[in-house]
């Protein structure tokens, strides 16, 4: 079972972190006796092609290329560090999503076109566009924790790379402006103590926050919720948009908890 994770970004292609995160077998054993302590094989994935990389992010034309790349490896879930829909009106919250308040994530999304920051609109915007181009190319925001029932769909997940770590007990990896090349290394040190992955070249900043947000993707596609931290609550529509979803996060391996919901 693989998991695709994406680090969004909407001015350049090259800020994009695109990794296949995927359960790594030793060849003396065909299935996975225990998923918790079998290595993760992290596969970087080029954001940027031949001729077309100089930006803006086109949400349509992203959403074509992870769509192809997730048929070709038959992935049915993919963790997205990026706003899923808008607030509910009736949340009880005056400028945020549900899962945004548990989190205190630093950027809020309100009602549709409001945002705090106003800075964050054309991310967020851009963000929605491309859950709803990659929903016409046959996946569905994730509504529920029960993937048993339908195992054949593939399921948009939010992800959110600064509460991953915290959820991990790591410290956060600072952001991209100001991280120095000493924080990376020491981010993906402990994060490699942690949970035991490989990658097939070192990770630039993106593509580390691909690799923590994606982690809880695994589990979900395994059927292990009892490994996973879920926020908030389920996508639904409400006058003509997307509002509310969860977000995602990991736990530290080898931790005995039930499942887990905040509302």
């Amino acid at each position: 079972m693989a998991v695709l994770s994406v680090d969004l970004a909407f001015r350049r292609w090259s800020d994009l972190g695109i990794v296949v995160l995927d359960r790594a077998l030793p060849a003396s054993s065909p299935t996975i006796i225990d998923p918790a302590r079998t290595p993760i094989a992290c596969e970087i994935i080029p954001s940027t092609a031949a001729g077309q990389d100089a930006g803006p992010i086109d949400a349509n034309i992203l959403a074509g290329r992870l769509n192809h790349l997730c048929t070709e490896r038959g992935i049915r879930v993919m963790m997205l560090d990026g706003p899923q829909a808008w607030k509910s009106p009736t949340n009880g919250l005056a400028h945020a999503r549900v899962s945004e308040r548990q989190l205190n994530t630093a950027a809020k999304t309100g009602l549709p076109g409001m945002v705090k920051p106003i800075t964050y609109r054309a991310f967020a915007e851009f963000c929605l566009d491309v859950y709803d181009a990659l929903c016409r190319r046959g996946w569905r925001r994730m509504d529920s924790s029960d993937r048993s029932s339908a195992p054949q769909d593939r399921v948009l997940v939010e992800s959110y790379p600064y509460a991953a770590w915290k959820s991990l007990g790591l410290a956060p990896l600072p952001s991209k402006r100001r991280a120095k090349i000493s924080d990376l290394a020491s981010a993906y040190s402990a994060l490699r103590a942690l949970v035991p992955f490989t990658t097939n070249r070192p990770p630039n900043h993106d593509q580390l926050q691909a690799i923590v947000g994606g982690l809880p993707g695994l589990p979900l596609d395994e059927r292990n919720t009892a490994a996973v931290r879920i926020v908030g609550k389920p996508p639904r529509r409400e006058e003509g948009h997307w509002r509310e979803g969860f977000i995602v996060l990991p736990l530290p391996p080898h931790q005995p908890v039930e499942l887990r919901w905040l509302d």
